[in-house]
C-alpha cells in the first residue's frame, strides 16, 4: 500500500530488512570503515540514497499517470458534457464527449468555438448569464441547444461553479452540459397538448373536472370550467356548494336527485340544466360525469365535462321560431313545400301547409308519388306529365300551373316551382317544389273580369246617357252640314240651267257638298265611337284634337245656356297614349257637369275654360274650371262615391266611371274650388315615350 506524504505525495512504503541482514551490513560498514576511509562511506551512502531516491519518483510518476488515466476515464464516461476555464473564462479543458458530440477539437473552443456550438438564438442569453457569473463570481444556470457534429440541434442545462483558494479568490471555473433533450420535447408535446385541449374546450365551449367524494372537493377544473361559471382562477378551485349554488334555482334540485340516482345506481348520466351567473346571465349547460368505483364499489373519484350549450339552445329556439313563422307565413301565403329523393323516387318532406293543400293527412304519414298524381286534375295530367318529363330531359326547372281534385270533389288551382338537383353525371339528386294555392286568386281574377265588364258596361250606358243629353245638340251638328250640301247642291243645279251652264260654278258648288258631306259623316263617325260597345284600344292620339272634337260635340248645350268658352291648350305637349273615346267620356262628362251647375246663376258671367299643361311627375294635366256656384264642402269627400248625386234625376255612377278610367290610364282624378266661384276638375295622364 501506499501513504500520502504531507506535501500530499505518495511514496513505496519501506520494509525494515531482518535482523541478521541488519548484522551483516553493519558488520561489513564496520569493515568497511577500518579498511576504507570515511570519504568513501559517505559518498556510497549517498548513492544509495539517491538511487532509492530515482526508484521512489518512478512509483510516483507511475501512481500519478495511473490516476490521472482513471480520472480521466472517469471523466470521459460521465454522460454529459464538463469544461473548465480560467478566472476569465478561457477554456482550459473540455472532455471527450463534448468533442466527440461537437465533432470540433479543443482548440477550436479555445478560439471562439463556443458560438459555432451553441445556438444562435441562444448564445446571447448564454453569454449573457456567463459575464455575469464571472463578473459577480456566482454561479450560473441556463437551458441552452448545443449543435451536434451532423448539425441536428439538442436542449443541454448547463451549470458553472467557480473553485476558489484558500484566500477566497477564483482560480478556475468548472461547468457541466447535461442533455435534457428529450424531457424538453417531452415537456414541449405536454404544453403542447394542454394547449390543444385548453383550445378546444375554448372552441367547443367544453370544460372539464374532476371531483373527489371522500373529502367532497374538486380536484381539478379547467379553464373553460372557470369561464363557463364564471369563477376567477386566480382565487383557486371553487368551492363545490357555491358552484352548486349557481344551478338555476328550478332546475338545482332536479339535478341533485338524478345525480344521486346516477351515484346510487354506480352510473354515468348525462344532464342538461342552466346556470344563473352573479350579473345574472343565464347559460344551458349539458353535464356529462363518468365514475370510478374501487373493487369494493365504493365511488373514488368523479370526473365530467360541462358543455355551454347557450348557443345551441338559442340557435334551436330560433329554429322552432323560424319554422313556425315559416309555417304561418305559408299557411298566409297558401305556399307548401315538399322535398323529392331523386334516386328512390319517395318524398322526403312534406311541409303542413302541403297537407292542407293536397289533402293529406299527416298522421299517415309522406304520401306517395302516386297518390299525389292522383288528385291532379284529369284535364291537365297528361300535359302537367309531358311537360315534367321534358324538364328532367332538358336538366332544368319549370313552373307551371295546374288544378288538383281532391276526393270531397273541390277544386283547386295551384302554381308549381319545381328546382331539380342533378349529379355532374347527369343524375337526379333531389327535387325541391313549392306548391301556391292560387284558387283564391284565380276567384279574384274572375270576379275582377266581372267587374272589369260590368264598369265597361256601365261606362257604355254613361255615355248612351251623354248621347241622349245631347240628342238636340248633335242633331243640329248634323242637319247643319246636310242642311248646307242641299244648298250648295241647289245652287250647282242653277249653274247647270244657265246658257250657257256655268261649269267652274259647279264644280265649286259640288266640292261644297263633298266637304258638307264628309263633316256630317265625321259627326256620324264620332258619335257612333261614342255609342258603340268595343273593348278599350289603347294608343298614341292628339289630345288637343280629342279635346276640340269634344267641344264641338257640346257646342249647342253650351250655347244654350249663354256659357263663353275659351281654351288655354299649351303648345308641344307629349302625346297620350290611351282610350280616345274613354277619355272624351270623361271630358264630355266634365263639361256637361259644369254646363248644369252653371246653368243655375242668375248673376255674373257664366264661364267655361279648358286648359291643358304640363305636369310636375312630365305627364299632362287636363283642367276644366266653371263658373258655377261649387259643391258643399261637406260632400267634397263623397263626390266620387259610386251612385252619390245631388242631381234630381241623376244616378251618381258619372264621376265614379271617371275616376275609373282615369285611374285605369295611370292618372289620377281630383276636384278643388274654383276662384273667385265655381269649381275645378282636373286629371292628369301619365308621360308616354316619344317614337323614336
Amino acid at each position: 500500500m501506499r501513504r500520502r506524504s504531507r506535501a500530499g505525495s505518495t511514496k513505496p512504503r519501506r520494509r525494515k530488512a531482518p535482523a541478521a541482514k541488519r548484522r551483516s551490513r553493519v558488520e561489513t560498514i564496520r569493515g568497511a570503515t577500518s579498511s576504507a576511509s570515511k570519504e568513501e562511506l559517505r559518498s556510497a551512502l549517498l548513492r544509495r540514497k539517491l538511487s532509492e531516491a530515482r526508484r521512489y519518483q518512478r512509483h510516483a510518476e507511475e501512481a500519478l499517470r495511473e490516476s490521472e488515466h482513471k480520472l480521466n476515464q472517469i471523466i470521459d464516461t460521465v454522460p454529459s458534457f464538463l469544461w473548465s476555464a480560467d478566472p476569465t473564462g478561457e477554456p482550459t479543458y473540455v472532455n471527450q464527449r463534448t468533442l466527440d458530440y461537437s465533432g470540433m477539437r479543443f482548440e477550436e473552443f479555445k478560439h471562439g468555438g463556443w458560438e459555432a456550438f451553441i445556438h444562435p438564438d441562444d448564445f446571447p442569453g448564454t453569454i449573457k448569464a456567463l459575464g455575469h457569473a464571472i463578473e459577480t463570481g456566482t454561479s450560473y444556470e441556463t437551458v441552452h441547444r448545443l449543435r451536434r457534429w451532423d448539425g441536428e440541434y439538442r436542449w443541454h442545462q448547463a451549470r458553472g461553479d467557480p473553485l476558489r483558494d484558500r484566500d477566497g479568490r477564483i482560480i478556475q471555473w468548472y461547468g457541466l452540459a447535461v442533455d435534457i433533450d428529450d424531457a424538453r420535447k417531452a415537456e414541449d408535446r405536454l404544453r403542447r397538448s394542454e394547449a390543444y385541449l385548453a383550445e378546444a374546450q375554448r372552441i367547443s365551449h367544453t370544460g372539464s373536472y374532476a371531483f373527489s367524494p371522500v373529502t367532497r372537493r374538486l380536484l381539478y377544473w379547467s379553464e373553460e370550467c372557470y369561464r363557463i361559471w364564471g369563477f376567477d382562477p386566480v382565487q383557486g378551485l371553487p368551492d363545490p356548494e357555491i358552484a352548486a349554488r349557481r344551478i338555476h334555482p328550478d332546475d338545482r334540485e332536479r339535478v341533485y336527485k338524478e345525480a344521486q340516482e346516477a351515484r346510487r345506481q354506480k352510473r354515468d348520466f348525462t344532464l342538461e340544466f342552466r346556470i344563473v351567473l352573479p350579473d345574472g346571465t343565464v347559460k344551458y349547460l349539458q353535464c356529462d360525469e363518468y365514475h370510478l368505483f374501487s373493487a369494493r364499489g365504493e365511488l373514488v373519484e368523479a370526473m365530467g365535462t360541462n358543455v355551454d350549450i347557450t348557443e345551441r339552445k338559442r340557435a334551436e329556439e330560433a329554429l322552432r321560431r323560424g319554422e313556425a313563422w315559416l309555417a304561418q307565413a305559408q299557411r298566409l301565403s297558401h305556399t307548401g313545400t315538399w322535398i323529392l329523393d331523386g334516386t328512390t323516387r319517395h318524398f322526403l318532406y312534406w311541409s303542413d301547409e302541403s297537407y292542407r293543400i293536397w289533402g293529406f293527412d299527416p298522421l299517415q304519414g309522406l304520401p306517395s308519388r302516386d297518390d299525389m298524381w292522383e288528385r291532379i286534375h284529369p284535364d291537365d295530367r297528361e300535359r302537367l306529365w309531358e311537360e315534367v318529363q321534358e324538364a328532367l330531359r332538358e336538366q332544368r326547372d319549370f313552373f307551371e300551373e295546374f288544378r288538383i281534385l281532391l276526393p270531397d270533389g273541390t277544386v283547386k288551382y295551384l302554381e308549381a316551382n319545381t328546382h331539380h338537383e342533378f349529379s355532374p353525371l347527369g343524375v337526379l339528386l333531389e327535387v325541391v317544389c313549392t306548391n301556391v294555392d292560387v284558387t283564391e286568386r284565380k276567384r279574384a281574377q274572375d270576379e275582377r273580369e266581372r267587374l272589369g265588364q260590368l264598369e265597361a258596361d256601365l261606362a257604355h250606358i254613361n255615355r248612351l246617357s251623354m248621347m241622349g243629353e245631347l240628342a238636340a245638340s248633335l242633331s243640329h251638328e248634323i242637319l247643319h252640314p246636310i242642311a248646307t250640301a242641299r244648298n250648295n247642291a241647289r245652287a250647282g243645279m242653277r249653274f247647270l240651267e244657265m246658257s250657257p251652264p256655268n261649269l267652274s260654278e259647279v264644280k265649286e258648288a259640288l266640292g261644297c257638298v263633298v266637304r258638307d258631306a264628309d263633316r256630317a259623316k265625321d259627326i256620324v263617325g264620332r258619335i257612333r265611337s261614342q255609342i258603340k260597345r268595343a273593348p278599350p284600344q289603347k294608343e298614341r292620339f292628339d289630345l288637343h284634337e280629342a279635346i276640340n272634337e269634344v267641344i264641338v260635340m257640346v257646342r249647342s248645350a253650351i250655347a244654350k245656356d249663354a256659357i263663353s268658352v275659351n281654351t288655354r291648350l299649351m303648345d308641344g305637349l307629349v302625346p297620350v297614349q290611351g282610350d280616345r273615346v274613354q277619355l272624351q267620356q270623361v271630358l264630355v262628362n266634365l263639361i256637361l257637369n259644369a254646363v248644369e251647375a252653371m246653368s243655375s246663376v242668375e248673376d255674373g258671367a257664366r264661364e267655361l275654360s279648358i286648359r291643358t299643361e304640363q305636369s310636375q311627375t312630365g305627364g299632362v294635366l287636363v283642367a276644366v274650371h266653371d263658373s258655377g256656384p261649387g259643391i258643399d264642402s261637406v260632400n267634397l269627400e263623397r263626390v266620387f262615391e259610386p251612385f252619390y248625386t245631388t242631381k234630381t234625376n241623376g244616378i251618381g255612377m258619372g264621376l265614379s266611371i271617371c275616376q275609373t278610367i282615369i285611374h285605369g290610364h295611370g292618372g289620377r282624378l281630383s276636384m278643388r274650388a274654383n276662384e273667385p266661384r265655381g269649381t275645378v276638375f282636373q286629371f292628369t295622364l301619365p308621360a308616354t315615350q316619344q317614337d323614336p
